[in-house]
């Protein structure tokens, strides 16, 4: 016994020298720890952009929000909701159905929604109050969007 504690402290301490060792252990593409974010490419903008308005985008979109719904449904979490569950639910509802808006959403506890920023046309905000009521927990729906047409 006089012999194994000593064994097994000197194993712990190896075992510790070798998990400490102080070797990079990230991949060469991180970036460095002072290297500036490079600017995307107007390529690699323009591409996600229209990632992000693509019908399929739109539907994952929904899909998410029709899942939430229905967990929220069975764990009774739709009667008091988090303002920042509804301001989610309501921002993805918005981005989906409205994709060239550029929209901030604000919830409270008790199930108000303040939708502000710009849309592109009349119909666009008309659909605003709309759809924000179509998330449960959403009592009332402020709207401060303004309408600025897309600069081109």
């Amino acid at each position: 016994m006089q012999k194994l504690t000593p064994f097994l402290i000197s194993c712990l301490l190896v075992f510790g020298v070798a998990a400490c060792d102080n070797a990079s252990k990230t991949s060469e593409s991180a970036p460095a720890p002072n290297e500036a974010p490079t600017a995307p490419s107007a390529q690699t903008t323009q591409a996600a952009q229209e990632d992000a308005q693509s019908e399929v985008r739109r539907r994952q979109l929904d899909a998410d929000i029709r899942a939430r719904e229905q967990r929220n449904n069975v764990t009774g979490g739709d009667t008091d909701r988090a303002a920042s569950d509804l301001a989610s639910q309501v921002r993805s509802k918005l981005e989906a159905n409205i994709p060239k808006g550029q929209l901030t959403v604000n919830a409270t506890d008790d199930g108000s929604v303040t939708v502000s920023g710009t849309v592109n046309n009349q119909q666009e905000l008309a659909k605003i109050e709309r759809l924000a009521k179509e998330i449960k927990g959403v009592k009332t729906v402020v709207v401060k969007a303004t309408i600025a047409p897309p600069k081109q």
